[in-house]
């Protein structure tokens, strides 16, 4: 509830700045205005690639080890389209086949861009392509663990990952930025709604309207997460666990280290020995 309202506040600065009162008066706005909208499937993946590649500028500047294996933007086949959302594919362990985003185009008339931005660097890098090719790529763990994969740790790496994009200088588009944080209350909302219907005994109805009072998700989607939510217990709470943990980790580094503090040799402390439950990580 803290998160969803901390993140709520943020929000709000940023449709106050681009000169709406509040979440919803922006929201219907969105349909029409053309600063959101791209006109083909191509334009979508050359936006992909764009943030990608920019991100690749940066990241010598906050990451000591880099994966030597580099990552592709690919659309995801018109066959499966209807039922896939854009996802990082992990390549081949022995660089054979190279990790990749796989991206759904098929909405470009209806969707929006807001999301495009952070996506990229949750699913790629520094998101979900660095940590998962880093760990395949550590000479010392034995392949099990060189392949290990925790929801906590793996999400929420990812899910920080996304923060790093703001703290190197990304988000500049406004509309941008605000993808970022809806996203994020995405997540925050998630941990509020499972724990409603596993610990606290919530109906369904409860869980819709908690997300339609706290978001702008569209009914089809409420609908399918809520779903997942009800058979997947848990899943969706390591997104915002892990991210608020590798937070907290990093601030009691900072305390401890003092001027000493590397963020860079942080990175390659949490991502140096592959993926790992988060007792272990701390």
């Amino acid at each position: 509830l803290a998160q969803v309202k901390e993140i709520e506040a943020h929000m709000l600065q940023v449709v106050n700045q681009l000169g709406y009162k509040d979440l919803k008066s922006f929201t219907a706005s969105l349909p029409a205005n053309p600063k959101v909208h791209v006109h083909s499937r191509q334009e979508i993946l050359d936006l992909y690639q764009k943030y990608t590649d920019q991100m690749y500028l940066k990241l010598p500047a906050i990451f000591g080890r880099l994966p030597k294996a580099r990552m592709q933007i690919l659309p995801i086949e018109e066959f499966r389209e209807k039922e896939a959302s854009t996802s990082y594919v992990q390549g081949a362990q022995d660089g054979s086949r190279p990790g990749h985003i796989m991206v759904n185009t098929s909405n470009f008339e209806k969707g929006t861009t807001l999301d495009f931005e952070t996506t990229a660097y949750h699913e790629g890098v520094p998101g979900h392509h660095l940590q998962i090719t880093i760990a395949q790529e550590l000479p010392q763990l034995p392949p099990f663990r060189q392949n290990e994969y925790y929801t906590a740790y793996t999400e929420g790496w990812a899910l920080y990952s996304e923060r790093l994009g703001k703290e190197v200088g990304f988000f500049q588009d406004p509309y941008s930025y605000y993808g970022h944080l809806q996203d994020d209350m995405l997540r925050a909302i998630r941990l509020v709604v499972d724990t409603g219907f596993h610990y606290k005994h919530w109906t369904r109805q409860q869980v819709v309207d908690f997300f339609h009072d706290h978001s702008a998700i569209d009914e089809a989607e409420v609908q399918s997460e809520t779903d997942r939510y009800m058979a997947w217990p848990a899943q969706a709470l390591g997104y915002k666990i892990g991210q608020l943990e590798i937070l907290k980790l990093r601030q009691y580094a900072k305390d401890q280290l003092g001027d000493k503090f590397s963020l860079s040799s942080f990175h390659d402390q949490v991502l140096g020995a592959g993926a790992l439950p988060l007792d272990v990580l701390s």
